[in-house]
């Protein structure tokens, strides 16, 4: 692979203009084709497997014309203190918004709260359901603005009016200003890094290029493949934070070798088969896991995971082809000023940061790593208390009208009327199907829980029928699911005596399923990504025990990064400094997206910083002298790649929704612990304390698996390279 790698980067440095050209081509076409593709439909997001996803579908067939998936607004009304909202004057606001509302093409219906008995027991609160016939997605601005102005009418009236359901809900938004500075962050880091302008800037502009072509390779086959710009998110987010690290490694191996003295070219294809072999194995294992989400069986999951899977190859292959072309413009603008004044400047001296790092922990190393572990686990703790589930309105900033929507109907209703539980009767094999239901209906209220439940709505055929129970505790209540759990079990006893069975539904329903689906995922996800990729890293290093260290030191920095979160968005510890405004259950996708994304990260560190330890080995360093050689040479590297993640992760933490808040805050937290706890740390002192039984593995496994020569053994044994020109004399320089 080196030497492949090795021709390639020569070939793309010497065809410069061919290579950067084809890529403005591919850019081009990609995005012409985004432009002219169809809008890909709003598919609502499925949920095979799970009994509320069953009792939806059963629904839209028992039920034709009425689906289950509309668009809902729930309008609030508060009457001012100390008035009733059944007063002559306010009802007749009320019936007036409620007409107006029901009129439109779009509008399936629209029901007053007072003939639905939908006014608090004190008479101050009410509310009107308003349902669409089309999902929210697929709302014209002229239903949209139609109802907003008969909201606006109410108002004008002296009535307090919110908004909750789907309609109208704010879209949530990324980090915006946030993302930005983030993006800022990271070219501060890379010119503190290399000292240069153009060494700083070449790994944005080719980041900025793969995440282009990824997205509008997206958007150009979202209608073909259910593919949306939502589905691009992660694939966006991890494009620019591996398009940037990924470049980064080769520009730094590209001045390192010409340090040593080799020509332009050389150092370039050097750079590609040496760092370039750790860019396609890092990338490869980040792939395996992003891939690896199809294995949890959400399929809006899944298609994020293989967008942000192709937008990662899209990074590899532009970190070996365009970084090698575009250095052939500027060979030695990305070097530093000392460098391209004085001809060669040693990159990386024998004494640097890295190595004393490794040295300090190479005299310690038991120390080291009992305190790493120690503080991994400490911050791990809080994943005993891990509960799941999924953000509502409930977590929104109170500045949106769902938030104080949803705050006016628990305080008037209950806390439970958030979260209403569908019951769907199945009465075709029962002999009295209304006596059934009537029945069904009765149990259920009298379940300890549920405060009301709603009268049964048949269908034409008479043989299936809905209805509501609501819980006396909020959707996001660990007693609400034990009370779905308990209806559940109470299934078997009802469909015995009615002949009738039943499934739960329902937002709320939905939520704890969803949650159960993806804890039982996650298991054989971690098997199937952890074990691949193991078995990678045993073909890149040629050990047993390393591969294993890095496996463990991942699950270490997970559960921690994990037990942040829980601890701040939870247990709400210092959530006002993020502008969390309330705490609840951790989001159901959360452990998913950890492991998966924070898993490809963490490999890789461990190939770029591992893999010149090996090469140092294979060498003839000593195991100890490896270390430090890696370390020398890739530390400071490994350490600007990930305060570059960080500040792109923490962009998103600016951002409004609580749920891409949480994602953000996660992201940045793994690669805070992962980075600098456990490879800086804990691989080290590991290492120190293996020796050479680091890099042993049995005979008959080495000859088993395939040989990769990622250490660029092959590209050593070529003749020494002729010294070139001092730099200011390089005819190619800029």
């Amino acid at each position: 692979m080196a030497t492949f790698l090795h021709r390639l980067g020569r070939l793309a440095f010497r065809r410069r203009w061919y290579v950067t050209l084809l890529w403005v081509a591919v850019l081009a076409a990609v995005g012409f084709g985004a432009a002219k593709a169809p809008a890909a439909a709003d598919e609502a997001n499925t949920m095979p497997g799970i009994e509320s996803q069953k009792a939806f579908d059963l629904m839209e067939q028992r039920f034709p014309g009425a689906s289950a998936d509309g668009a809902t607004a729930r309008i609030v009304f508060v009457a001012p203190d100390g008035q009733k909202i059944t007063a002559a004057a306010h009802r007749a606001a009320v019936d007036r918004l409620v007409a107006e509302a029901g009129d439109g093409p779009q509008v399936a219906g629209a029901v007053s709260p007072y003939g639905a008995g939908a006014v608090s027991e004190d008479a101050t609160t009410a509310y009107a359901t308003v349902t669409y016939k089309v999902t929210a997605g697929d709302l014209t601005n002229t239903t949209k603005g139609d109802l907003e102005t008969a909201i606006g009418q109410a108002r004008d009236a002296g009535l307090t009016v919110e908004t909750g359901g789907d309609a109208l809900a704010s879209q949530p938004s990324a980090g915006g200003s946030a993302e930005a500075i983030g993006i800022a962050i990271a070219a501060v880091v890379m010119l503190i890094t290399f000292g240069s302008l153009a060494a700083a800037g070449l790994p944005l502009l080719t980041a900025v290029l793969g995440v282009g072509v990824s997205m509008a390779s997206i958007l150009a086959l979202g209608s073909t493949f259910g593919l949306t710009a939502t589905t691009g998110t992660l694939a966006s987010m991890l494009g620019l934070a591996c398009g940037i690290d990924y470049a980064l490694f080769i520009v730094s191996r590209y001045r390192e070798e010409r340090a040593k003295g080799h020509a332009p070219q050389e150092a370039a294809g050097l750079a590609a088969g040496t760092a370039g072999s750790a860019v396609v194995f890092a990338g490869l294992t980040v792939v395996i896991a992003l891939a690896g989400l199809s294995v949890v069986g959400i399929p809006m999951l899944t298609k994020m995971g293989l967008a942000a899977a192709g937008g990662v190859t899209v990074c590899v292959l532009v970190a070996l082809t365009l970084v090698p072309a575009l250095l052939g413009f500027w060979p030695n603008a990305v070097l530093s000023r000392r460098a391209r004044k004085h001809g060669h400047a040693k990159e990386g001296g024998e004494r640097n940061g890295g190595s004393r790092w490794a040295r300090f922990v190479l005299r310690r190393p038991l120390p080291v790593l009992l305190v790493s572990v120690a503080g991994l686990g400490a911050l791990a703790v809080p994943v005993m208390d891990l509960q799941l589930g999924m953000p509502g309105a409930e977590s929104k900033p109170v500045s949106t009208t769902e938030r104080r929507a949803y705050d006016d109907l628990a305080e008037g209703f209950g806390p439970g009327f958030n979260g209403p539980l569908t019951i769907v009767v199945d009465a075709r094999g029962a002999d009295a199907p209304k006596d059934a239901v009537t029945t069904i209906e009765r149990r259920i209220k009298a379940t300890g829980g549920v405060v009301s439940v709603s009268p049964a709505r048949f269908n034409a055929e008479g043989d299936t029928a809905v209805f509501s129970a609501v819980p006396a505790t909020a959707p996001t209540d660990e007693r609400t699911k034990d009370l779905v759990r308990t209806i559940r079990a109470e299934r078997p006893a009802s469909e015995s005596a009615t002949g009738a069975t039943f499934e739960v539904t329902g937002s709320t329903a939905m939520n704890i399923d969803i949650a159960g689906k993806v804890q039982d995922a996650l298991v054989p996800y971690l098997i199937v990504v952890v074990g691949l990729a193991v078995l990678l890293l045993m073909v890149v290093f040629r050990s047993v025990l390393v591969p294993i260290k890095a496996a463990l030191g991942f699950l270490l920095s997970v559960l921690a990064s994990l037990g942040t979160v829980i601890a701040v968005f939870q247990w709400g510890w210092g959530a006002e400094l993020l502008g969390v405004e309330s705490t609840g259950p951790i989001m159901s996708l959360m452990p998913i997206f950890l492991v998966g994304i924070v898993f490809g990260l963490a490999m890789d560190y461990e190939v770029f910083l591992v893999a010149r330890m090996r090469e140092a080995y294979v060498h003839g360093d000593g195991p100890g002298q490896a270390v430090v050689t890696g370390f020398r040479h890739s530390a400071r590297v490994v350490v600007a790649a990930a305060l570059i993640m960080m500040a792109v992760f923490s962009g998103f933490v600016g951002a409004g929704e609580s749920m891409i808040k949480m994602i953000g805050f996660g992201l940045a937290v793994a690669v805070l612990l992962d980075a600098f706890v456990v490879r800086m740390a804990l691989v080290p002192a590991v290492l120190a304390l293996l020796g050479r039984a680091a890099w042993w593995m049995p005979r008959r496994l080495d000859r088993i698996l395939p040989r990769v020569d990622v250490e660029g053994e092959a590209l050593t044994r070529d003749p020494a390279p002729v010294p070139p020109a001092p730099a200011d004399r390089d005819p190619a320089r800029v």
